[in-house]
């Protein structure tokens, strides 16, 4: 049975999880990674590698997954047309700028104009991204999101505890964990390595936008 190519970055995923830190990534930490609305759709994808013969679930553990078939490069693609590029009309692909700097003060993606595009396989998204940023840092990591990739964001100012959020405090851009408490907001590494940020009241806070995806460039394949 032929794996989509959503689940073929999943099974890329548990292998670079288990690689690295010895397990595979809990069903939660898939759907985050992937952008996915829970954790049924994570559910689904997992079953459905194991009906293909890619891994196999151990019955009654959180993260009982072993690889049984080594994963292949990822399909996500990842093109870099030049800015006067005619608008692309494919229906599984979309093309969504890629934003290197962001003015301070403002916004991302208001007013800030970019010369960088990326083609995106939409189903590697959910919400669709309005917007890519490149992660710095490993804060993330333990939500599969690691320095280099390639984030898609989705523009908002709404956001509900428990999200990951693209979130501006000053002049800085952040990707974290939102938690809104009744005495604070934070913004949760997942590394043990790094402390919560504090939302102090009089600190220039904004939500920017909703983590929706990513795609790792190292398995992309560039533009001709």
């Amino acid at each position: 049975m032929p794996i989509t190519d959503t689940q073929a970055a999943i099974l890329a995923l548990i292998a670079e999880r288990i690689e690295a830190e010895g397990m595979p990534p809990s069903q939660t930490e898939i759907a985050r990674a992937f952008g996915f609305k829970g954790v049924r759709a994570a559910q689904y994808h997992l079953e459905a590698l194991e009906a293909a013969g890619a891994i196999e679930r151990v019955p009654g553990r959180a993260r009982g997954i072993r690889i049984l078939q080594a994963p292949k490069p990822a399909q996500a693609r990842i093109d870099f047309p030049s800015a006067n590029a005619a608008v692309f009309n494919d229906d599984h692909l979309l093309r969504v700028p890629l934003l290197g700097r962001v003015a301070a003060g403002l916004p991302i993606g208001a007013d800030i104009g970019s010369d960088d595009y990326i083609l995106l396989d939409r189903v590697l998204f959910a919400p669709a991204p309005d917007y890519v940023l490149r992660v710095q840092g490993d804060s993330m990591r333990e939500e599969g999101i690691f320095e280099g990739d390639l984030i898609g964001v989705h523009r908002t100012r709404d956001a509900l505890s428990g999200q990951i959020v693209v979130a501006r405090i000053g002049e800085e851009i952040t990707v974290k964990l939102l938690k809104i408490g009744k005495d604070a907001i934070r913004l949760l590494p997942r590394n043990p390595d790094y402390a919560p940020i504090v939302i102090q009241p009089d600190d220039d806070f904004a939500i920017e936008g909703l983590y929706c995806g990513l795609v790792r460039p190292n398995t992309a394949r560039p533009s001709r």
